[in-house]
């Protein structure tokens, strides 16, 4: 039987990379899904295609999680599409790095990146847990940098998932008493475009972990599918490590 039969998804980010990997392993275990992106319309509409060839309801939803208002009509558009949203994962995110003393920082995109991972998160978890049935879902994909900061430049990225680790266990007490699970789980190096397990640095990330190599966008998508399903009813509040040791 499938774990999350008639239950409905909305996934932000979910176009691509780790967000993509969660769309497919919830429409798997028997979630509807709606999911967000921002510009790459042909690939998030062959998702959707793909997921719908499965006998899944799957929708894709142009939203910039920089836009508070974008991400509210992301919410809007998934309960009227399908009526409720029973599981929320916060997937959407971006990296920018920099020095703290660098004289060319963009602090422009220092505040987006803000806006996307911190304020984006907010606004999803307000807007769709005033529409969540008791009982629901909410997981969002921090970083295993939001606890340590192992090299220069990293201190605004890891401050936003820091900001996310810690609203996971203030939003568990607000939601409890609904019966609401609010989780965070926090990745360490995945391979995916943003950070592929070729690239330049790969050898000194992977090195960070107790295996000694990049994850999968897949072993990500299987602890947000656990954290979803009724068998982690009795878990909340808590950031967990998908990041190969790299924190241990």
């Amino acid at each position: 039987m499938s774990t999350l039969a008639n239950k409905i998804a909305l996934v932000t980010g979910g176009s691509r990379g780790i967000g993509a990997a969660i769309v497919k392993k919830l429409a798997a275990d028997g979630a509807d899904i709606a999911f967000t992106y921002i510009s790459s319309e042909e690939k998030a509409n062959n998702l959707a295609a793909e997921i719908q060839a499965t006998g899944r309801k799957a929708i894709a939803i142009q939203a910039d999680s920089a836009d508070t208002k974008a991400v509210e009509n992301a919410v809007a558009q998934t309960i009227q599409t399908y009526g409720r949203i029973d599981i929320l994962v916060n997937s959407a995110g971006v990296s920018v790095n920099g020095n703290v003393d660098n004289d060319d920082t963009d602090t422009a995109a220092f505040d987006r990146q803000f806006a996307i991972n911190v304020s984006g998160v907010a606004t999803a978890v307000r807007s769709a847990s005033r529409h969540m049935p008791d009982g629901g879902r909410i997981i969002s994909i921090g970083s295993v940098l939001g606890g340590y900061v192992p090299f220069p430049g990293l201190a605004d990225y890891s401050a936003t998932k820091a900001a996310v680790a810690t609203y996971t266990k203030g939003w568990a007490r607000d939601l409890g008493k609904r019966g609401i699970t609010v989780n965070n789980v926090q990745p360490g190096p995945i391979d995916t475009e943003m950070n592929p397990a070729n690239g330049e640095s790969a050898s000194v990330f992977a090195g960070l972990t107790a295996l000694g190599r990049y994850g999968k966008a897949e072993e990500v998508a299987a602890a947000v599918a656990f954290l979803a399903s009724p068998a982690a009813s009795y878990i909340t509040g808590t950031n967990l490590n998908v990041d190969g040791g790299a924190s241990a």
